[in-house]
């Protein structure tokens, strides 16, 4: 099975929307190479599956709502499912991944592997994010599985499965103290910050302001800064900035023949001389010059 194409697909809520793997086989296999450019970034989304990755070159930063982590080479990370992510190079890394369904594991939502090990495990409130440090053991299995996958060995599907099985009950082991919820968690500021990435996902191409965005949250302007910069570091402004950035390199790739006014004009900028100026502080170059060393025109 050869490894998947890395590119988020994700809808106005930052769900991840890409198949991972297939319905008879529900594990895909990542590599990747990420740094501090913006387009060499992960961007804050969520799946419903699981995560496992492997650093193998340098260091990458890996952020959760209110928490960070510096992973580096050797480190395994395991991402539990519906959980808002976000990582980067630091200020490069090499980044082996596996996003699979507990399904892949459990067989079907009745087994007793559902019911004793993986249900437990995935509603925990503790596990959000773990990163196994320098354990050799871990990354040995990881990297079995991985190497199986991407040479498209004779039976692979098994490695694979045994090798994330041995990683889950791993995982159940340390955790097992505090395994006693089977439903997730999910946080007020979780839930009150993918209300207003919905809406700033929405509406970024209208004047919206601060107050819009608190009341898609259901809270006050100063509650709505708070849970951002609890979840995802930034304030809701930087946020809707930058959202706006990544929109308009988009545009200038795939729309060409579009002036930069209007790109302007369609990514919610009042003037294309601020978005220049924005642009170019964000990307480190010119509009003009980001379209060029896209497209050569």
């Amino acid at each position: 099975m050869a490894l998947q194409k890395c590119g988020l697909n994700l809808n106005r809520a930052r769900k991840e929307l890409q198949p991972h793997g297939s319905v008879s086989f529900p594990c895909a296999g990542y590599a990747s190479t990420y740094t501090t450019a913006p387009e060499e970034i992960i961007p804050w989304h969520w799946h419903e599956e699981l995560e496992v990755g492997l650093i193998t070159e340098g260091v990458m930063n890996l952020r959760i709502p209110g928490q960070t982590f510096s992973v580096q080479t050797g480190d395994l990370a395991i991402l539990n499912a519906n959980i808002l992510h976000y990582a980067q190079g630091a200020p490069r890394c090499v980044l082996q991944s596996f996003v699979f369904s507990p399904l892949l594991l459990t067989g079907n939502a009745d087994s007793i592997f559902t019911e004793k090990y993986i249900g437990p495990l995935v509603g925990c409130p503790s596990f959000t994010s773990i990163v196994f440090q320098q354990d050799i053991e871990a990354a040995h299995i990881f990297s079995a599985a991985f190497a199986a996958l991407s040479r498209d060995d004779f039976a692979y599907e098994f490695t694979v499965r045994e090798s994330l099985s041995h990683l889950m009950l791993k995982l159940y082991c340390q955790l097992e103290p505090h395994l006693q919820s089977k439903q997730k968690a999910s946080t007020t500021d979780n839930r009150r910050v993918e209300h207003m990435m919905e809406f700033i996902h929405e509406h970024y191409q209208d004047n919206i302001s601060l107050a819009e965005i608190s009341t898609a949250g259901q809270v006050g302007e100063r509650e709505c800064l708070r849970c951002f910069k609890r979840t995802i570091g930034e304030s809701p402004i930087q946020y809707l900035l930058k959202y706006r950035l990544m929109q308009s390199a988009q545009l200038l790739v795939t729309a060409p023949d579009t002036s930069m006014a209007d790109i302007s004009v369609a990514c919610g900028f009042d003037a294309p001389s601020y978005f220049a100026k924005q642009f170019k502080r964000f990307y480190l170059c010119t509009p003009k010059d980001y379209r060029k060393s896209r497209i050569g025109t």
